[in-house]
């Protein structure tokens, strides 16, 4: 059998954010069997995913994340590959036949990551509807919750104009969201609202600690429906940042089955080690990515 095969390309387009000027999104593609659809998981922070200059502590690598997800599962994969005929580009204007084995699951996954709005990040990432923001000495002084606009751009403008454009799937098993931080935050938010979209949360170092577990409780209440996504938490514990974090997402791990989240839907890692930054993130994201990738 004659197949074409693409090549690995990160694309960055610019889409309309309402009442700011156009955000930029990264959009990772790896290489795949042309006309294949790939699972997609949907990124915050997109600026610090592939760059690696982006932070003092690097980025999140995530597109090598992804690479070596697929090497490992064609390693494992190797009894049930077959063998076929490769049309792979080699310049152009022409092609070269090679031979391939294309091995089931070895598939990767295409990253979109939304960059931030730099100083309205917090307020971007921070949902309203949850209940009363707490912690407000941390957030800058034109902090406002509008999480909920950040929410309606993923869903109505960057969603729609991915599968349109870009080779992922478009079911609800194809599709997890994820996120560090208030963009954990984040994360957490829209895979609950649209929890019929979502079937995979990766919620890193989440700021649970801004509302009250109150709030939480009344908020979680109202979602949780018969079908919830799998929720894949992170937390660390080695700074004073990652240690009130730690101690929210335990708050939470024990509040979510008390409000009917099924238990064999979450997951929770922690490395007490671990600091607040990229190095953590970029450390457990592999993880993440083949946890999504193996359900």
């Amino acid at each position: 059998m004659v197949i074409f095969m693409t090549e690995s390309k990160l694309y960055t387009v610019h889409l309309p954010f309402p009442d700011k000027e156009d955000r930029q999104v990264w959009i990772y593609v790896p290489k795949h069997i042309k006309g294949d659809r790939l699972p997609v998981i949907y990124m915050t922070d997109g600026q610090n995913l592939f760059d690696k200059n982006s932070t003092p502590h690097g980025c999140w690598e995530v597109a090598e994340a992804v690479e070596n997800e697929i090497k490992k599962s064609s390693a494992s994969t190797r009894n049930s590959s077959r063998q076929v005929d490769i049309i792979k580009p080699s310049c152009p204007d022409c092609f070269q036949a090679v031979s391939y084995k294309v091995k089931k699951g070895a598939e990767g996954a295409v990253i979109v990551g939304i960059d931030n709005g730099n100083i309205y990040r917090d307020s971007e990432l921070t949902p309203k509807s949850v209940g009363e923001v707490q912690h407000r000495d941390m957030l800058n002084d034109i902090f406002t919750p509008q999480g909920e606009i950040f929410d309606g751009f993923l869903m109505n403008t960057v969603v729609p104009f991915v599968e349109e454009n870009y080779p992922v799937r478009t079911d609800r098993q194809g599709r997890a969201i994820c996120g560090s931080s208030s963009g954990g935050l984040m994360a957490f938010f829209s895979g609950i609202e649209h929890s019929d979209f979502f079937s995979f949360i990766g919620a890193f170092s989440p700021a649970f600690l801004c509302y009250t577990e109150n709030d939480w409780r009344s908020y979680l209440l109202k979602k949780i429906r018969s079908e919830m996504p799998y929720l894949y938490i992170y937390t660390g514990g080695g700074d004073e940042l990652e240690q009130m974090i730690f101690e929210s997402v335990e708050m939470m791990y024990d509040l979510l089955p008390e409000v009917g989240y099924p238990y064999d839907m979450l997951n929770e890692v922690v490395l007490f080690e671990n600091e607040h930054n990229e190095k953590a993130w970029r450390e457990i994201f592999p993880d993440f990515l083949h946890t999504f990738s193996a359900k």
